[in-house]
């Protein structure tokens, strides 16, 4: 006999495995199903800045995930590395944004969600070689180390009980009238009690796959490729991440440092290109000349969850009541994660929630 758990989360990137840790910490008896490994897909191939590029450019929905996220991932980064002892290497380095022609959006925007900024000194600029246009110094903006973000959540849920189902593919489901009673995956059948899909690049084929007579209330969520490099550099080569353009850098504990990336329609073909490898290169040797002393050591690609205008779906279904939806984040996952768990958390438990959440419903109108 099998116990119905009290939350199925399908998919365990880093928003699964957040609404997951969200549930146990509100009571609740979870399971994450994983189709491949977790946490291996954007989740992991992403940079780690702990905020949407240039967010004054983006809608306000994005801002208001980010700046709750930012509240909280200070306590979320001690608290996993207090438990788990797996440093998800949260570091609050500062975001140097080098070209800002709507620079008096930016400051109004900074201002408004009190997030701290400068106009940086001459001095900033002597390791880069690039022409500074309305430069910003954001010192407060942190990042987290992906994959050690990824080992740390992934060992918390152990710890604390929650079943984690790798190598566990949904296959289809049993919906009678307006609820899902249980699922079949490639593992065995099991029956669930509510059902969240937190599937990523993949929620919107899955979706169309189980539900292919609910077109009006899917989630419409694309993959989008990026690519990223990574030099292995000695420490203290670079000191903040830089944001010159469309491209940035992103300076790791160790030295190493990231350069991305690139934004490709490319349905869901995750191969590299040396043509993206290349334009990457340049930039960063560019950029930051002191890289040239240092090898390329690694190039991949990740497919991110893309929406209309990065927003994500975080909503339970109008027409299944025990199904919710919590997907779509684009370039953001990490950036918006914590507040997204947490909002789809506070849906599900009926729980005043601390973001309003009208423009993230699977019904909300696309201009």
């Amino acid at each position: 006999m099998t116990k119905t758990t009290d939350i199925t989360i399908i998919g365990g990137g880093v928003i699964g495995l957040l609404t997951a840790r969200e549930f146990f910490n509100a009571g609740a008896n979870v399971t994450v199903i994983e189709k491949n490994l977790l946490g291996q897909e954007s989740s992991w191939a992403g940079g780690g800045i702990l905020l949407p590029l240039y967010p004054w450019r983006q809608e306000e929905a994005i801002t208001r995930l980010a700046i709750q996220s930012h509240s909280l991932y200070p306590d979320l980064s001690a608290q996993l590395l207090n438990d788990t002892r797996l440093d998800p290497e949260w570091t609050p380095c500062g975001l140097l944004i080098t070209k800002n022609p709507d620079i008096t959006a930016a400051q109004n925007w900074c201002n408004t969600n009190n997030i701290e900024f400068e106009r940086p000194e001459a001095d900033f600029f002597n390791e880069f070689n690039t022409i500074p246009e309305n430069p910003l110094w954001l010192p407060k903006i942190a990042q987290v180390r992906n994959p050690r973000l990824i080992k740390s959540l992934k060992q918390d849920l152990i710890n604390k009980g929650v079943t984690l189902l790798e190598q566990c593919e949904l296959t289809g489901i049993t919906l009678t009238q307006n609820r899902i009673s249980s699922i079949q995956t490639t593992t065995g059948q099991l029956t669930v009690n509510q059902l969240v899909i937190s599937a990523g690049a993949w929620t919107g084929q899955l979706f169309q796959q189980l539900f292919p007579d609910m077109v009006s209330n899917a989630p419409k969520v694309a993959p989008v490729k990026g690519q990223m490099l990574i030099f292995n550099a000695q420490p203290d080569t670079l000191h903040t991440m830089v944001l010159d353009g469309d491209q940035y850098l992103i300076p790791r504990r160790d030295g190493k440092i990231l350069a991305g990336s690139t934004v490709e329609q490319d349905n869901f073909n995750k191969s590299t290109t040396t043509t993206a490898r290349d334009r990457l290169t340049e930039f960063a040797l560019t950029l930051l000349p002191a890289l040239k002393k240092a090898p390329l050591i690694h190039h991949w690609a990740g497919l991110r969850p893309g929406t209309e205008y990065g927003v994500p779906y975080i909503d339970k279904h109008p027409e299944i009541c025990n199904l919710s939806i919590n997907a779509g984040h684009f370039r953001n996952g990490l950036v918006m994660g914590p507040a997204s768990a947490q909002l789809m958390v506070d849906l599900i438990l009926n729980r005043p929630t601390a973001i309003a959440p009208e423009p993230y419903k699977l019904s909300r109108l696309v201009d």
